[in-house]
C-alpha cells in the first residue's frame, strides 16, 4: 500500500512539473509576441515619414526599369532591392543627359529575407517618389525547380510589407 502511495505521489509531481513547464512556455511565447509587436510598431513609425502612395503617379509604369520606387526581386535565399536615388541637383538643365544619367543614381542591394524591414527603413525619403509603395517580383534568375520556394518567399515578403504599412505592387514573372 505504501508503495502504491509513493508511485501515485511521484506521478502527480511529474504531472505538476509538466503543467508548470507548459505554463512557462506560454508566458515566454506571449513575451516574444509582445516584443515582436513592439518592434513592428517602431518599424511602422520609422516609415511614417514616407507619404502614402499616389497611384496616379505609377499606374502607367509597366517596365521594371521605369519604376522609380524601390523594386524588390525575390529569390530562393536572398532579396534584391533596387532603388533609384533622387537627383541631388534641383536644376532641370542637363537632367537625364550624359552629365546626369539616372543609371548613375541606381543602386542594388542584396540581403536576407529577415532583414527586409531594416533595409526599407534605411532608405532615404527621396527613394520613395510614388509614396509608400514597392514593386515585388519573383527573381527571373531562379530555376524552375525553385519556383515553389521563391513563391513562398514572395508571399512572406508581401505579408511583411503589409505589416509595415507598405502598399505592394506585384509584378508578373517574365
Amino acid at each position: 500500500m505504501a508503495l502504491l502511495l509513493g508511485v501515485a505521489l511521484t506521478a502527480c509531481h511529474k504531472e505538476e512539473q509538466a503543467v508548470a513547464g507548459v505554463a512557462q512556455n506560454a508566458v515566454n511565447a506571449e513575451h516574444k509576441a509582445q516584443a515582436a509587436a513592439t518592434e513592428r510598431d517602431s518599424q511602422r513609425t520609422a516609415l511614417e515619414g514616407v507619404p502614402l502612395p499616389t497611384k496616379s503617379m505609377y499606374v502607367d509604369v509597366h517596365e521594371p526599369g521605369a519604376w522609380a520606387n524601390p523594386f524588390l526581386s525575390v529569390g530562393t535565399d536572398t532579396l534584391n532591392l533596387r532603388i533609384t536615388l533622387a537627383d541631388a541637383n534641383p536644376s532641370t538643365m542637363g537632367q537625364g543627359s550624359m552629365l546626369r544619367p539616372a543609371a548613375a543614381r541606381r543602386q542594388e542591394v542584396q540581403f536576407r529575407p529577415g532583414d527586409l524591414a531594416q533595409a526599407l527603413i534605411a532608405l532615404p525619403a527621396g527613394a520613395w517618389r510614388y509614396g509608400r509603395v514597392i514593386a515585388v517580383a519573383e527573381s527571373p534568375l531562379a530555376s524552375r525547380k525553385d519556383r515553389v520556394k521563391v513563391r513562398r518567399n514572395v508571399e512572406a515578403a508581401i505579408q511583411q510589407l503589409n505589416d509595415l504599412g507598405i502598399v505592394v505592387e506585384e509584378w508578373p514573372t517574365r
